[in-house]
């Protein structure tokens, strides 16, 4: 399993059985009085880790996490911001799904057309969105603010217009040129809104090759984690590529990875 994360903006990853996940802000999160419902917790940045650790696909993870067999603890991150967010996934078969606590009650909405999510508002606010910049029509307008709401409109629109490539390569290019065209620059940042801030990284998962692209945006080269080459194991000790310090990196980099501890989650 692969997986990465960042301050309160995203944690994201891909397991050996091609499922992607990825947790985005969302400040309208309610998950309701977790301590008070007698199951047991897990913390809202373990939630990826625990969808990524457990299911293949996206219909055995709906299967599983509509029984709500925990309750999620969101504990306030650095800053004093409150964390939140909702989790999306996809699999090798093109289903997937978004799931999020509003008012303290899970919703799920599962259908292989939900193909992006923004941190806010909520999903369903989001398909609305998307009704109405397709009345408008994109060769028309598309606002350009960095709000959420704007850049899922845009990439919800040119993802629908741009042409479907057979090719992987023009296929991964593409995509990562839907992602640019609504990335934040770097410096932007709004204090009293933890969902607008500087895009520091966009990724791509090829579910089908299980290959995992990134692109910082501090570096000029993209580079990639073929999951054969890491030859996972049952067992097997954890293991990361550190990228802190801002390496620039480019190419395949699965004999990069290099012993680590578990990541260790916030809690209360």
């Amino acid at each position: 399993m692969i997986a990465s994360f960042y301050n309160v903006a995203t944690v994201e990853g891909i397991n050996d059985a091609g499922l992607v996940a990825n947790t985005l802000y969302l400040a309208e999160s309610d998950y309701g009085d977790a301590k008070a419902s007698g199951k047991p917790l897990i913390s809202v940045g373990a939630w990826t880790q625990y969808a990524l650790d457990n299911y293949a696909t996206v219909a055995e993870a709906v299967e599983s996490l509509r029984k709500e067999p925990f309750a999620i603890v969101a504990p306030d991150l650095p800053g004093g911001v409150t964390a939140g967010g909702h989790l999306s996934l996809a699999d090798t078969t093109g289903d997937s799904a978004i799931f999020e606590y509003i008012n303290g009650k899970l919703v799920i909405h599962h259908d292989r057309k939900y193909t992006v999510m923004c941190n806010s508002p909520t999903f369903g606010e989001q398909l609305a969105i998307d009704v109405y910049w397709k009345e408008v029509g994109g060769v028309n307008f598309l606002p350009g603010t960095h709000r959420s709401s704007d850049r899922f409109a845009r990439v919800r629109w040119n993802l629908s217009a741009a042409q479907k490539k057979d090719d992987p390569q023009l296929a991964i290019a593409t995509t990562f040129s839907l992602i640019r065209s609504i990335s934040v620059p770097l410096g932007i940042a709004d204090p009293q809104k933890p969902n607008i801030s500087a895009t520091v990284w966009r990724s791509v998962a090829d579910t089908g090759a299980r290959r995992y692209y990134y692109e910082s945006a501090y570096t000029p080269s993209i580079f990639w984690v073929d999951l054969d080459k890491l030859k996972l194991a049952k067992g097997d000790k954890p293991s990361k590529l550190d990228l802190s310090k801002k390496p620039i990196l480019a190419g395949e980099v699965s004999d990069k990875f290099a012993p680590s501890e578990p990541f260790k989650f916030l809690s209360n």
